[in-house]
């Protein structure tokens, strides 16, 4: 990841209209005193219209996809090693845009950027960062004072989880509390586990992109309550994972075979099916993203 280009498209055309050879809908007509319009572009409000616009954008994208670039629904990621190749994954993309009428906002474009921003992560050569507003959101993120507001929290901070080492454990007090039938009271062992992970996501490590040249490690370990594993280079990934209500019955001993592929398929899709020893130790803090 040498340069960077980062794209975003302006809005959703001709999704729904052209592509479906100029059908009529009517839930996208609206009637008027004045007569009947309907959308030609894709509308705010219908339940689907994200899925189907990350479906077409998948479609149409699909031939660079994870070789220059990354799409999530309208931002587009394009990464490159040099600037002559960054030119030249560039002009792929703008032609497929270009064939397909997609378009791009020039006031939220950025190119040959040395780091970007994208999807709450900072990003550059030498890996994936948190990003630091991010981290001053959790920071500053006031007691849940109910489970909804306790779901908010966790689901913010479990979005960062394999930056914090050992998360499912940190955060076993926290999601107890949304068992059901049991009464939401926050107790001290509920306010360590938030400082716990805010202060993992402040001193975040910085996740270095896998290499797919080298071998790699399991070392797989269990407790009462979580199973933990890391894929180990010279860099090490961590995973861990609560145990559930049936899992917890079961010996240690065969805890870590029952989750072992887990590492496996949340570290990278480069490496499944790739042979990987093994072995059952204390996991290590995590350095490679998933």
């Amino acid at each position: 990841l040498g340069s960077h280009g980062f794209f975003q498209t302006g809005s959703a055309l001709r999704i729904l209209a052209d592509t479906n050879g100029g059908q009529f809908y009517p839930q996208k007509c609206l009637p008027t005193r004045y007569g009947s319009y309907e959308y030609l572009v894709m509308p705010f409000g219908l339940t689907n219209a994200p899925a189907t616009f990350q479906a077409e954008m998948n479609h149409i994208l699909r031939p660079l996809l994870d070789e220059c670039m990354v799409v999530y629904l309208d931002d587009i990621l394009i990464y490159s090693c040099d600037m002559q190749q960054h030119i030249q994954h560039l002009r792929r993309v703008f032609d497929i845009l270009r064939r397909e009428r997609f378009y791009i906002k020039l006031s939220k474009s950025k190119c040959a950027l040395e780091k970007v921003q994208f999807l709450g992560h900072m990003v550059n050569a030498q890996g994936i960062h948190v990003d630091p507003k991010k981290v001053e959101i959790v920071r500053t993120w006031k007691i849940p004072k109910n489970v909804k507001e306790l779901q908010q929290f966790l689901g913010f901070a479990n979005y960062y989880n394999r930056f914090v080492p050992q998360y499912a454990k940190i955060a076993t007090p926290l999601t107890n509390l949304l068992k059901k039938n049991t009464p939401y009271k926050w107790e001290p062992q509920h306010q360590e586990a938030v400082e716990q992970l805010n202060q993992a996501l402040t001193s975040a490590p910085v996740l270095i992109l896998p290499d797919p040249e080298r071998d790699y490690d399991i070392e797989a370990n269990a407790s009462d309550k979580a199973v933990g594993a890391t894929l180990i280079r010279p860099g090490e990934w961590t995973a861990t994972n609560r145990l559930s209500q049936q899992e917890t019955t079961r010996g240690r001993i065969k805890l870590p075979d029952t989750r072992q592929g887990g590492p496996c398929y949340k570290s990278s899709p480069s490496k499944r099916g790739d042979v990987i020893s093994k072995d059952r130790k204390q996991p290590s803090t995590p350095t490679i993203a998933a």
